[in-house]
């Protein structure tokens, strides 16, 4: 165990919510800024989250640094277990890390220049807006935010810190993404009026356990975080947490992230931040879970007039579990899973744009980082000349469709968002959910 990690918890909490207060300064040369990377021209990382999904990105930073682009210089979780497993990963690359129960150290390191937050989401717009304080750049997983108002923080403390945030829905860095954007953006079918997506069902807990002590390698109190304090329950966590309306929000907030990016994408339609949703839902009969296994939600836009239909588990058009088929004027286009890693139709593959037609900006097809989505984070990070292809800003739109299709579900009612003023019109009830307490010192 470092040293770092033998600091009592209640000593480090004053300190570093103070230090977490104001940016830090930091001396030229050390941390990368916009157009001016750190030592040795490389982004020294740090990966919050190495479980699962972080897990993942843990080797996505390890196969960077044998590319010369990055250094990893820590590791941080809150179950030892999966921190031991990410430093013996380290260990068999022969790249020694630093580890981290607690992510607040790592944001006090001057010398780390971005961090990958794969934390559960709960956690994302907190940590993010810390680590823009503190001068990291952020890859963080999708949602980027559980909450409206997380979301309008990230993004503020993105553009004030000047610091490229990347969300994780790897959709706009997919090859069939790419080939059925520029179908559609092309009118291969015409003017597109429906969007209609499928998904399997949200579980059911079906083995209901009792609460009890949280596991020996778990710190349950950093695992909370931001959330109201409850008992430890295994249905809690660690992949669990996404059946939680509170904490995870279901399929729609998970999947729907991808999915809904990329169909925004295809759409043009990243501007269109004003519509109505209406949700129904059959709420689950037993167990600890709450999000609704069936769901159906409808998005409604204007100026140009076209929806979106989410459904739980919907029609099923494609050959796996999920999609989307764009309905247009002449005729149909089916995208399996959310574009990155699927096939798209032959017809999309195979569609050429015309003189003067409209080719998408596909910033990992051909360049020194190959198709890859942290990529593309890494080159805005490096050139400064561009944000990421899934900036925060565009993913916190992308996260309001989820995030409000799940709103008007649990009222049960229609809303009518007003994207400009980023409220809910003529609803002051529904407007107050908009963000959530959050416990200290966890909190924006």
């Amino acid at each position: 165990m470092t040293e770092q990690r033998q600091i009592k918890r209640r000593e480090f909490l004053g300190t570093a919510s103070a230090a977490l207060s104001v940016p830090y300064f930091v001396p030229s040369g050390v941390l990368a800024s916009p157009g001016k990377p750190g030592a040795n021209d490389r982004i020294t990382l740090a990966h919050i989250g190495v479980g699962g999904m972080g897990n993942g990105h843990l080797g996505r930073g390890l196969k960077f640094q044998e590319l010369g682009l990055t250094n990893v210089a820590a590791v941080c979780d809150v179950d030892e277990k999966r921190l031991a497993n990410a430093l013996k990963r380290c260990a068999d690359t022969n790249i020694q890390v630093e580890a981290y129960a607690d992510y607040r150290h790592i944001l006090q390191r001057k010398d780390i220049d971005a961090v990958i937050i794969a934390t559960p989401d709960h956690w994302h717009g907190v940590q993010t807006v810390h680590a823009c304080e503190t001068g990291k750049h952020v890859y963080v997983e999708k949602p980027s935010s559980v909450t409206i108002q997380e979301g309008e923080a990230m993004i503020k403390a993105a553009r004030v810190n000047n610091r490229m945030v990347q969300v994780g829905a790897q959709g706009r860095s997919g090859v069939p993404a790419y080939q059925t954007c520029r179908a559609i953006r092309n009118e291969l079918i015409g003017k597109v009026k429906t969007v209609d997506c499928w998904h399997y069902e949200n579980p059911i807990d079906e083995n209901p356990v009792a609460d009890s002590a949280p596991p020996p390698e778990l710190d349950w109190e950093m695992w909370l975080g931001p959330l109201a304090w409850r008992p430890y329950n295994q249905r809690y966590c660690h992949a669990t947490f996404r059946w939680l309306l509170e904490s995870g929000g279901g399929q729609i907030r998970d999947r729907g992230a991808h999915q809904f990016s990329t169909i925004l994408w295809c759409m043009d339609a990243d501007d269109q931040v004003s519509f109505t949703v209406k949700a129904t839902g059959t709420p689950p009969t037993k167990g600890l879970w709450d999000c609704p296994p069936i769901m159906d939600v409808t998005y409604q836009f204007k100026d140009p007039d076209w929806t979106l239909i989410w459904s739980q588990p919907g029609r099923k058009a494609g050959k796996t579990e999920f999609g989307q088929v764009f309905h247009g004027e002449n005729g149909s286009l089916l995208l399996e899973w959310e574009g990155a890693r699927k096939w798209a139709e032959p017809e999309a593959v195979n569609f050429k744009v015309p003189p003067g037609g409209f080719d998408p900006y596909t910033p990992n097809l051909y360049d020194d980082f190959g198709m890859n989505h942290m990529g593309e984070w890494l080159k805005s990070i490096k050139t400064s000349d561009h944000l990421p292809n899934v900036d925060i800003e565009i993913a916190h739109r992308t996260a309001t469709l989820c995030i409000l299709g799940n709103l008007a579900y649990m009222l049960g009612r229609k809303l009518e968002w007003d994207g400009a003023k980023q409220k809910i019109t003529g609803d002051e009830h529904a407007n107050r959910l908009l963000g959530k307490p959050q416990r200290h010192p966890y909190h924006l």
